[in-house]
């Protein structure tokens, strides 16, 4: 296995985990539906140079529903969860632990659609990934009754969970014989879609420009919707859907690190044991699978 090959996992991880961040610096000058819009914009103006430049196959119409329903979940709730929550003042390193038990819904709805065995120490994993990521919440005071959370914000979160886990699953089962480049740029498309009647419903569409939001959106549009989500379709398309998935216990740990370093949000010992233990997690499901299914033995792809 090549060894550029095997840090993209790692690569995508350090990538994604800077998402929530990112929609906290940029969130107290544009609203989060706002921000999102013109997010997708711009990555649509880019992709879609990028088709043009490379002169990439396009879509097949009868692929064309699917990717705007995967997008509508991977773009749209998930993406849109997570910034109104951070909006609401929930803290940016919580919504990263809450979103983390993604690795858990995407495992059993793998195994339950598409067939995907989980090996008892791929489960071990899992449950220690799980019992971890408990611990954090704990730590973090987040469970009920134990602070003032928006409940709305909250809500929007789990959303974003629930969108991300489905949206990884269809993927899986949808996209694999689907050009990367042109599949994304529809998928942009169908989040633009989804996230427009938000912003014309529920915001003033009201901006302040400085240096830092355009910093945000350079990395947000660059480094978050570009290289990141091109990563992940990749690992998903080469990879078992309980395998990517594990490697997302390790974005909660590191979101909450940098919302340490850059916003003053406290990690008490327990959220760090947690931490631990979610890491164990991520290395047991890996070394596991590490002989049987790898990034190195790649499906064919088109595009």
């Amino acid at each position: 296995m090549p060894r550029l090959t095997r840090l993209i996992p790692f690569i995508f991880v350090l990538i994604w985990s800077t998402g929530f961040i990112g929609a906290k610096f940029g969130l107290p000058y544009m609203e989060p539906f706002f921000l999102l819009v013109v997010r997708y914009a711009l990555v649509l103006v880019l992709f879609s140079f990028g088709l043009l430049l490379w002169r990439k196959r396009l879509l097949a119409v009868r692929d064309i529903p699917s990717q705007l329903l995967i997008s509508v979940l991977i773009h749209g709730a998930y993406l849109a969860g997570v910034f109104y929550a951070i909006s609401q003042g929930i803290p940016a390193g919580l919504v990263a632990i809450i979103v983390g038990m993604q690795p858990i819904l995407t495992a059993v709805l793998g195994w339950f659609w598409l067939g995907e065995g989980l090996e008892r120490s791929a489960l071990t994993g899992l449950v220690l990934g799980f019992a971890g990521i408990l611990l954090v919440i704990t730590g973090a005071g987040a469970l009920p009754g134990r602070g003032g959370l928006d409940s709305i914000g909250l809500a929007a979160t789990v959303l974003a969970l629930l969108g991300i886990s489905l949206g990884t699953v269809l993927q899986k089962r949808l996209g694999g014989d689907v050009p990367v480049l042109a599949g994304t740029t529809v998928q942009y498309i169908g989040a633009l879609l989804a996230t427009l009647p938000l912003m014309l419903l529920f915001e003033t569409r009201q901006v302040t420009l400085t240096w830092p939001l355009g910093l945000t959106m350079t990395w947000l549009v660059l480094g978050l919707s570009i290289l990141a989500i091109s990563l992940l379709m990749v690992m998903i398309r080469r990879d078992q859907v309980a395998r990517v998935t594990s490697y997302f216990y390790l974005v909660p740990p590191l979101a909450m690190l940098q919302a340490w370093l850059f916003f003053g949000e406290t990690i008490s010992a327990l959220s760090g044991l947690g931490s631990i233990l979610v890491i164990a997690g991520v290395f047991l499901v890996i070394r596991r699978n590490q002989a049987n299914v790898g990034l190195g033995r790649p499906q064919p792809a088109r595009g």
